[in-house]
């Protein structure tokens, strides 16, 4: 059976009640997906807040029509059930981010990644996009699944064939982003495919949604991402600065990232935040002083 999806409510959080009923197309699907990047957080607070989340793509949609977010599995997971109920032929896949201190590419199945089909265009004359929401810096809009540079705002990337696994594609993020890329399988995949490593990614001490609590959303002109108290802006004017206290650290996640929590979330949430932030803060240095040795 499908996945329930509250279609209104989805498309309201999204600021969009007016796609009701609309038909498949490739403006809708564009404004879709920037209303998502942009109101939708990617964030994985729960994790530090010890309630623990499933992968089920109803239990994601119930959290963000509610006004939180998630990270891959939620975000994609959710995103593409709504799609679906909407009438896109969508379909999910395996997927492994690299990141910068990753040796090589690899189908780790640490990210969900979606495409869509039938939606041709000049851009896309097969019409298969690239539509992803859960690389936390990554894309505002879908991309055309088709290999070459393509700009997205003050960002870079290029599709290619993956190295990684045959038939697969490789996303190459900008420069300026968190992480290298990701490559992902060109099967189709179950959320129950994903399951072992949600596991690992909130709960590992290893796992960095555990180690650092984040949260990070796109725009057409940037990134905004907060790694525990350090917030960074990615894209054409970037900043960075230190949150000295809780007051400018819960409001920068109201009023940069729409979560607003609970007095009460805030009082187990705070020492939370600022030991991981010391910790995290403390590794680097070592890191940088291992490096200057060597």
């Amino acid at each position: 059976m499908p996945d329930p999806v509250d279609v209104p409510g989805y498309l309201a959080r999204l600021g969009l009640p007016e796609l009701a009923g609309h038909e498949p197309s490739v403006p809708a699907l564009r404004a879709l997906h920037r209303a998502h990047a942009e109101r939708v957080p990617y964030e994985c607070l729960e994790i530090h807040l010890d309630r623990p989340t499933t992968i089920c793509p109803a239990d994601s949609i119930r959290r963000i029509v509610s006004g939180r977010g998630g990270y891959c599995y939620h975000l994609n997971g959710a995103f593409s059930t709504l799609l679906r109920a909407m009438g896109y032929q969508v379909t999910r896949h395996v997927g492994g981010v690299q990141g910068h201190a990753d040796p090589a590419p690899d189908i780790s199945a640490n990210h969900l990644v979606l495409t869509v089909s039938d939606l041709p265009s000049t851009e896309s004359p097969d019409g298969s996009w690239l539509v992803d929401l859960g690389m936390g810096d990554g894309l505002h809009g879908p991309l055309p699944l088709v290999e070459g540079i393509h700009e997205d705002g003050p960002f870079r990337y290029a599709l290619r064939a993956s190295e990684a696994t045959p038939g697969g594609w490789r996303f190459d993020h900008d420069p300026s982003a968190a992480f290298l890329g990701m490559d992902f399988r060109a099967e189709s995949a179950r959320m129950s495919d994903f399951q072992e490593r949600h596991v690992e990614l909130s709960t590992s001490p290893d796992s960095g949604f555990v180690r650092v609590a984040l949260a990070a959303r796109r725009d057409a002109t940037g990134a905004d991402v907060l790694r525990g108290l350090t917030l960074t802006r990615i894209g054409a004017e970037p900043a960075r600065c230190e949150l000295r206290d809780s007051t400018a650290y819960f409001d920068a996640l109201a009023d940069i990232f729409g979560i607003v929590l609970s007095p009460e979330d805030r009082a187990v949430l705070w020492p939370r935040v600022t030991e991981a932030h010391e910790r995290w803060v403390r590794s680097q240095a070592e890191v940088t002083a291992e490096a200057a040795v060597g």
